[in-house]
C-alpha cells in the first residue's frame, strides 16, 4: 500500500499545478462558480472537489487518509480525461479551462 500511496501522490502532484492559495482565490470567482455539473442549483462537483484539494494540499503527507488518497486518484483521473478534450484555439477564458482550474489544474501554467 505504501508504494501505491507514493504513486498516487506523485500523480496528484503532477496533475494539480495550482497552489492552495491560487486555488482558494480562484474558487471565489464568479467564473469558477459558473462551470460544472450542479445538483439542483447547488455547488458543482468540481467546485466542491477544489475545496477538498485545498485541504489535501495543506495536509502533511503522513496525515492523509485512505479517503484522501481515493480523492487524489479521482482528481488525477479527471484532469487527465479533461486535458484530452482540449478545444482548439485560445482556451484562456473558456469553460474547459475554468473547469480544470476548479480541479486544481491550470492548463496555461
Amino acid at each position: 500500500m505504501a508504494e501505491d500511496r507514493k504513486q498516487i501522490s506523485a500523480a496528484f502532484d503532477e496533475a494539480v499545478n495550482m497552489t492552495a492559495g491560487e486555488l482558494e482565490s480562484w474558487l471565489g470567482t464568479p467564473a469558477s462558480q459558473a462551470v460544472g455539473d450542479k445538483a439542483e442549483g447547488g455547488e458543482s462537483t468540481g467546485h466542491a472537489s477544489g475545496r477538498r484539494i485545498i485541504e489535501l494540499l495543506r495536509k502533511h503527507i503522513g496525515d492523509l487518509s485512505d479517503d484522501d488518497y481515493a480523492h487524489m486518484r479521482k482528481v488525477t483521473g479527471y484532469v487527465h480525461r479533461h486535458l484530452a478534450q482540449r478545444p482548439s484555439g485560445d482556451v484562456e477564458d473558456t469553460p474547459w479551462r475554468h473547469s480544470l482550474m476548479n480541479w486544481g489544474h491550470d492548463p496555461l501554467k
